[in-house]
């Protein structure tokens, strides 16, 4: 089940980013962020009302403002690093970063167990990240934006392992927690950058993605409950490949050979790891 629940976060975060990424085109992406934060706080919050919380702990709430922290400066930096470095190059160091860092923690600090199989997946995983997130030109050496992407990955992979930490027994309200903290991080660069004023379909696109993301989340934090916290941490990562089938599909996009072989990676990683 925990597996499951994994590779639908990861579903839910690549469909997310696709939205996310189409409203971008026509809107700041902080102020995309800052919407989708906006219907993520809301959406779950009436969820956390509905479902039983029969043991609210403040070190749940805790944990869950944390996470808060990670998201919303997990993409505040993610934001700088793009302005001044490669998109190419920056996305695929922060997604590695919050991998790899998660999967340190769940083994050295929490005792997760782990087999062959699943570090043969992790060993997969990272080049595949790598791989499908690539563009033309990705072999130039790592300069702009490389600080920025790696303090990104960092802070989404505190995004993660706070998250995993709050209890179940405290319901959706970390989750909550989550969204609103995040709300308040991104707020600042958004109202910044330019006017809440949107047209109706790129308003759509940003509710979507708000929805979407939220329900990723949520999708991780159960699945943290079912699996060994490397083990959600990788799979969800794999939300790349989501992200590149919708642009081959939908936006006819053309795939290059490395993104081919990573999406060969990435499902290898899903086969080793649900082993």
């Amino acid at each position: 089940m925990g597996v499951a629940l994994a590779l639908a976060s990861a579903l839910c975060f690549g469909l997310s980013d696709f939205a996310a990424g189409l409203a971008a085109r026509r809107l700041h992406s902080a102020v995309v962020v800052l919407v989708g934060q906006l219907c993520g706080v809301t959406l779950v919050s009436l969820l956390a009302l509905l479902i039983a919380a029969p043991h609210l702990t403040p070190a749940s709430l805790g944990w869950g403002a944390l996470s808060g922290i990670g998201t919303g400066l997990g993409a505040a930096f993610l934001f700088q690093a793009m302005k001044v470095g490669r998109f190419s190059l920056v996305v695929p160091l922060s997604d590695v970063a919050g991998v790899a860092i998660p999967v340190v923690i769940g083994v050295a600090l929490l005792h997760d167990r782990l087999g062959w199989w699943a570090w043969a997946g992790f060993a997969i995983a990272v080049p595949a990240i790598w791989l499908i997130t690539s563009g033309r030109g990705a072999r130039t050496a790592v300069t702009a934006g490389a600080g920025w992407a790696l303090l990104s990955g960092a802070a989404f992979a505190l995004q993660y392992v706070a998250l995993a930490r709050a209890d179940a027994s405290a319901g959706l309200w970390p989750l909550a927690l989550n969204r609103l903290v995040a709300v308040l991080t991104v707020a600042p660069i958004a109202v910044r950058r330019e006017r809440l004023r949107m047209a109706r379909r790129t308003a759509m696109l940003a509710v979507a993605s708000g929805v979407l993301g939220t329900s990723a989340i949520a999708a991780f934090m159960l699945a943290s409950r079912e699996q060994a916290l490397s083990v959600a941490v990788v799979l969800t990562s794999l939300y790349p490949a989501v992200t590149v089938l919708l642009g081959l599909t939908v936006l006819h996009e053309r795939l290059t050979s490395r993104q081919v072989t990573g999406l060969v990676c990435a499902a290898a990683t899903v086969v080793l790891v649900s082993l």
